[in-house]
C-alpha cells in the first residue's frame, strides 16, 4: 500500500512539472501546449529596432491594425497595450472590434508552433478581410528569430509582442500555441490549447466558433 501512495505521489509531481513555464511540457509533440526553450529572458535581442524594421519589410509582414470602437462587456478582449512586433503602432488589444478575429499566442522557440504556423498563414490568405488575423510572439527574447519564423512560415498578417508575459492573466495563457477566437464585438467566445497542424481542422474551428467559412 506505501509503494502504491508513493508511486500515486511522484505521478502527481510528475503531472505538474510537466505543465509548469519552466520545463518544456508536454507539447513538443504538438498535441498539447507547451512552455519551453528560453524564452523567458525577454532582454536577449541585440538587433537594431531598424534591422527589425526592414526584416518585417521584407517578410511583408503587415502594419498592425488601426483601433477600433473599445470592446465593452464581459469576456472581451482586455484594455492591454502591447507593442507592433518589427515596429509599428502599438495596439489596444480592447480596441479589436468590428471583424472577426483570430489571435494566436506563438514564440519562436516553440516547437508546436513552427508547425502550426504555415496553416494559419494559409487560413488568413483564404478568409482574406472577412476574418483578421493576429499574432502575439509571446515571452520571447528572440524578436528577429520571430520575425524569420514567421516569413519561412508565409505569415504576413500583423504580430505583435508580448516578450514580458503582460497577457497571461487575462488571456489566461498557460502554454503555446494558444488560438484565442474573438467576435465582432471584442467577445472572446473561445480558446483552444492545441496546435493546428491541419487546415480543415482549423477552418472548422473558425466556422464553429464564429459562424464564418473562407
Amino acid at each position: 500500500m506505501r509503494r502504491r501512495l508513493a508511486a500515486t505521489a511522484l505521478a502527481s509531481l510528475l503531472v505538474v512539472a510537466g505543465c509548469s513555464s519552466s520545463g518544456t511540457g508536454d507539447g513538443d509533440d504538438g498535441t498539447k501546449p507547451t512552455f519551453g526553450g528560453g524564452g523567458a529572458d525577454s532582454s536577449g535581442s541585440t538587433v537594431a529596432p531598424a534591422e527589425l524594421a526592414a526584416a518585417k519589410e521584407a517578410a511583408g509582414i503587415a502594419d498592425c491594425p488601426a483601433a477600433g470602437a473599445p470592446a465593452a462587456g464581459d469576456e472581451t478582449l482586455p484594455a492591454t497595450t502591447l507593442s507592433c512586433l518589427g515596429g509599428g503602432t502599438p495596439v489596444d488589444l480592447s480596441t479589436l472590434t468590428g471583424t472577426p478575429t483570430v489571435i494566436n499566442l506563438w514564440a519562436s522557440w516553440c516547437g508546436p508552433c513552427r508547425t502550426e504556423l504555415p496553416v494559419l498563414a494559409r487560413a488568413a490568405d483564404a478568409y482574406g478581410d472577412d476574418v483578421r488575423f493576429i499574432g502575439i510572439d509571446y515571452k520571447d527574447g528572440d524578436p528577429d528569430a520571430a520575425i524569420e519564423l514567421a516569413r519561412s512560415a508565409g505569415v504576413t498578417y500583423p504580430l505583435l509582442a508580448d516578450p514580458d508575459e503582460a497577457t497571461k492573466a487575462d488571456l489566461k495563457v498557460v502554454g503555446l500555441p494558444q488560438t484565442i477566437f474573438v467576435d465582432a464585438q471584442g467577445r472572446m467566445v473561445a480558446t483552444e490549447r492545441t496546435a493546428y497542424d491541419s487546415y480543415d481542422d482549423l477552418t472548422s474551428a473558425i466556422r464553429r466558433h464564429l459562424g464564418v467559412t473562407p
